[in-house]
């Protein structure tokens, strides 16, 4: 990679988390951004109308060069980095937790590829095992001189930089709670609704009274009203247990931390309600499970919808200052209208600015937890 031009292949890059990466870097006519998927026409498209619309925050009529290109990570994905000759690769697709059942060969299939190739790689990965298992390819990306950068996202990236901050002073973090809820007409992509019914009523590993352990995933509640200083805040909300990278990778940041819990809170709440419901069928074991559903979930959530067009996060940490006295902290986060969605994809952004500015991430394969504050 080099500092004075990057040519980017962003896989899903007409999707809901790809075309808001497409958005956020359309301003910068040192990048070349490769619009990648199963279809070209689509592909051409969301170009077309990416330019179309004119260019968010630009300064000046000055645009990154956007090529619509096809990309089946089913297929021959080293013949087709070869062809398209990325210097980084950005994978927005998923679900990521089904990687190993989805894939015709191994889950890493994009990686093993991309490391071949000497080309670095970022994915906003929120599955827990695909995350934690990137360390693998540690010594080769090394050895490559390439950065293998998986979970680029607001879970564990965002969480984990605002964590540092709640908890710069702090002699000891007992617990950590975060949680993040979409505006009901953000949309919502398959790939998303397929990672929840992935393990909706199965099994999520966490840390509980500072032991590993397990709880079931969509079927343990939490409420919360997200309320920066100043604003109104969003309405008091619903938040379920999901299984996210976090919950494997920030217990190891915090030695003796008692307890982590992540939740999404999705709305209208009567559908939240009534996916737990069916969470809880998956647990007794009434069904087998919610996977075949997830198309059903997906239509439904995406034009059922009624409330408030905004969303917001949260983060709390509770633990002890340095004489002993208790302490608990939070974040809070709103998003209005349409910038929910941005969000998830705004690491990406910040790493591949930091790259134009001549400071790439070293070298090596980790999750991204500790690279942006």
């Amino acid at each position: 990679m080099t500092a004075l031009a990057l040519r980017i292949l962003i896989i899903g890059g007409y999707g809901v988390f790809g075309g808001r990466l497409v958005q956020l870097l359309a301003n910068e006519p040192r990048l070349t951004l490769l619009i990648a998927g199963r279809s070209q026409s689509k592909a051409a498209t969301f170009c077309a109308d990416v330019l179309a619309a004119g260019l968010p925050g630009a300064v000046r009529p000055a645009a990154a060069t956007l090529i619509p290109a096809v990309f089946d990570r089913d297929g021959d994905v080293s013949a087709q980095l070869a062809v398209l000759t990325p210097d980084l690769v950005v994978d927005c697709t998923g679900p990521f937790q089904a990687y190993g059942a989805a894939c015709k060969n191994a889950p890493y299939r994009v990686v093993e590829a991309a490391l071949a190739h000497g080309i670095s790689y970022m994915d906003l990965a929120d599955g827990s095992e695909f995350v934690a298992g990137i360390a693998q390819f540690d010594t080769a990306a090394q050895a490559r001189g390439v950065s293998i950068l998986s979970g680029v996202s607001s879970f564990p990236v965002l969480t984990a930089a605002v964590v540092r901050h709640l908890a710069n002073d702090l002699a000891r973090v007992d617990t950590i709670t975060a949680g993040i809820a979409p505006s009901p007409y953000a949309g919502v992509g398959l790939n998303v609704i397929r990672a929840i019914t992935s393990y909706a009523g199965r099994p999520v590993a966490l840390t509980r009274n500072g032991q590993p352990a397990s709880a079931i995933g969509l079927t343990e509640t939490v409420r919360m009203t997200i309320a920066p200083p100043g604003r109104l805040p969003l309405r008091n909300t619903l938040f379920s247990l999901v299984d996210v990278p976090d919950l494997q990778l920030l217990p190891p940041q915090w030695p003796g931390l008692r307890s982590i819990w992540m939740g999404a809170g999705p709305r209208p709440e009567i559908l939240h309600r009534m996916l737990s419901a069916l969470a809880w069928s998956v647990r007794l074991k009434l069904l087998p499970s919610l996977a075949l559903f997830a198309p059903l979930f997906h239509r439904v959530i995406n034009v059922v919808r009624w409330g408030e067009h905004r969303g917001g996060m949260f983060v709390r940490v509770t633990g002890t200052r340095a004489g002993g006295q208790p302490a608990t902290r939070s974040w809070h986060l709103l998003a209005e209208g349409d910038d929910g969605p941005f969000i998830p994809s705004m690491a990406v952004e910040a790493l591949v600015r930091r790259i134009l500015a001549g400071q790439p991430p070293g070298p090596g394969a980790r999750a991204a937890i500790g690279e942006l504050e």
